[in-house]
């Protein structure tokens, strides 16, 4: 496990954030950025939709979907409430989505600890994957649109703009386009939106690590709080998605990836949308606390403990 965290795009966030923390002239241009955070939507949706066009639907399959996606969506809002009044507005809402969204490093890390298993699972969760991505975002902005005391209170347009909004627009339109699109285009363009994927990361979390490392402040402020919250949140999540695998008897695969899914945070999505729908959202908040705290934890102490009892219920 210990080689995932060596991964470059995460080490490259860590370059970030020592970079601010010895005054560093190192910066990303906010254009650039942006450029940068769409490209990642981009390609998360559309090879998200390849792969949902690439399986058959089943009704199984699309129960397995509806339970992702209402998993995504629900979550915010359980854990927007239970925030209370200690963090502003525009924190727990992005908070909300990063937890409601999906950590695709830890799904894929996952992937590999079934091979190592031989335990064999379907692929139409790597579906669920993209799918858990839209609706935690459209929630969590909804939410912020919604008690945000900077905004019109108006929930029918709130709910407009969550579905309008840049970034979710695009992650939702990328899916769709890798749904129709014919496999000769989609293999024209995959110079662009596979062979360049792991490079733009890299960037991107560069850029977070130093956006971070400014805010980190926000992180020691609230203390053991956030750390408690950063733990307990997957744990619970995990273990409604355990509950819900055994009431509809997933074979231990895809209950173990649903798990998962449940269970991270995302790093990589979320923020890159948070960035454009939330940005005076704190960084040095929802960023630490999903990469620093809840991926670690849910690759060393997670996964043996989710498959433990998923193994001895189904």
């Amino acid at each position: 496990m210990i080689d995932n965290l060596l991964n470059p795009a995460i080490l490259f966030f860590a370059l970030g954030f020592f970079a601010t923390l010895v005054k560093s002239d190192l910066e990303i241009p906010q254009s650039i950025s942006k450029f940068v955070s769409l490209y990642l939507l981009m390609s998360i949706g559309l090879k998200g939709g390849i792969q949902i066009a690439a399986n058959p639907i089943t009704a199984d399959i699309l129960i397995i979907l509806g339970v992702a996606i209402a998993f995504s969506a629900l979550i915010p809002f359980a854990v927007f409430f239970s925030l209370g009044n200690r963090f502003r507005v525009e924190d727990k809402a992005a908070i909300a989505a990063t937890y409601g969204s999906v950590s695709a490093v830890t799904f894929v890390t996952a992937v590999n600890y079934l091979g190592q298993l031989d335990i064999a699972f379907g692929g139409h969760m790597v579906a669920a994957l993209a799918l858990m991505e839209a609706p935690a975002l459209i929630s969590g902005f909804w939410l912020y649109k919604r008690y945000s005391t900077d905004t019109v209170q108006d929930s029918g347009h709130s709910n407009w703009e969550a579905i309008t909004n840049a970034s979710v627009l695009l992650i939702l339109g990328a899916i769709v386009i890798g749904i129709i699109a014919n496999d000769a285009a989609l293999d024209r363009v995959k110079p662009f939106t596979e062979s360049l994927f792991q490079g733009m990361l890299m960037f991107f979390l560069l850029d977070m690590g130093l956006l971070a490392s400014k805010r980190i402040s926000a992180l020691r402020d609230t203390g053991i709080v956030t750390i408690m919250v950063a733990i307990l949140i997957p744990l619970i999540s995990a273990a409604l998605a355990i509950a819900i695998s055994w009431l509809l008897s997933l074979n231990l695969g895809d209950a173990f990836l649903l798990t998962i899914l449940c269970a991270s945070a995302s790093y990589i999505a979320a923020p890159a949308a948070l960035r454009i729908a939330i940005p005076k959202a704190n960084a040095g908040l929802y960023v630490p606390m999903a990469l620093a705290i809840t991926f670690p934890m849910n690759l060393i102490f997670g996964f043996p403990l989710y498959l433990k009892i998923l193994q001895s219920i189904l």
